[in-house]
């Protein structure tokens, strides 16, 4: 892509929208071959724009996702236990003896989906989405450091493997704890803020195109207003595109107080929630 507008254009032409901001952050993470660190809340589309890179380059698409206690051997490699004892056990039957440097060859290396990452051999370099990485642990951090920094993993007993080409790498995160300040150095950063209204429902008639314009209208301008009430966990554009979809499917074409109570669990997930969203559903059918 050899500019934002590109970028703008590509990710329209796979039913992805982004704004200005995104777009030049994505064209700078590109040239300048830097990781892009993604915040912003649950459900704004920042994992999409991950995928939707992918599909725009016509390239592979590798996920980790994050959690409490992911390990190197689960994110960048890990060693074939089993093949490695089938052949211990293989040069004993033969009378044959095994050093440590004959059980640690590539043959016996596992990949995970960062050194897959890195060994990519194709024409163009895998989208690679580190997802939620605040979901982690803080040690996990440290471990990407050398990645990110250099595209490189280095495993004791093989030495540096270096990426010929560096993947477009895409980390999000929620911000539910803070991000070590060397991890956020090594990438770019933009924050993903949930779109206006006329721009949400751009976005959520590109996801359900069988939904009426007046029901997207309607639906968007009232999760807008929802938004605004004191909520354990506001509705996103997931769960928006979510709704609109349920409400298509019941044959709705104009919003009413009463489809929104019929579908609550689309948009609130929790009880303090669904009586706000209930009671806000209650305004709309008053008025």
């Amino acid at each position: 892509m050899n500019n934002p507008d590109e970028v703008v254009q590509r990710l329209d032409d796979v039913n992805y929208l982004v704004d200005d901001g995104l777009a030049m952050a994505i064209f700078l993470s590109m040239r300048l071959g830097k990781p892009l660190l993604l915040e912003g809340e649950p459900g704004v589309g920042k994992t999409a724009a991950a995928k939707a890179l992918a599909q725009a380059l016509d390239t592979p698409f590798i996920r980790l996702q994050c959690y409490e206690g992911l390990t190197a051997g689960e994110a960048l490699y890990e060693w074939n236990y089993q093949r490695q004892l089938l052949h211990i056990r293989l040069a004993e039957a033969q009378g044959s003896s095994i050093r440590d440097a004959d059980l640690f060859t590539a043959d016996f290396l596992q990949e995970r989906p960062i050194l897959r990452a890195v060994r990519h051999a194709g024409p163009t370099p895998p989208v690679l989405l580190i997802d939620e990485i605040d979901r982690a642990d803080d040690e996990f951090e440290a471990l990407l450091f050398e990645f990110l920094g250099e595209a490189a993993i280095t495993i004791p007993e093989l030495g540096t493997f270096a990426a010929t080409r560096p993947p477009i790498v895409v980390l999000t995160s929620n911000r539910s704890r803070d991000l070590h300040d060397a991890l956020r150095r090594r990438c770019l950063y933009h924050w993903i803020e949930f779109p206006a209204a006329e721009r949400a429902a751009a976005i959520v008639r590109r996801a359900v195109p069988g939904a009426s314009a007046p029901l997207i209208r309607n639906a968007t301008e009232f999760i807008g207003r929802v938004r605004r009430l004191d909520l354990d966990k506001a509705p996103g554009l997931a769960e928006t595109i979510d709704w609109v979809s349920a409400l298509a499917a019941l044959g709705v074409t104009e919003l009413a107080g009463a489809d929104v109570l019929r579908t609550l669990g689309t948009i609130a997930k929790t009880p303090d929630d669904r009586e706000l969203v209930a009671g806000a559903a209650s305004q709309e059918t008053r008025s």
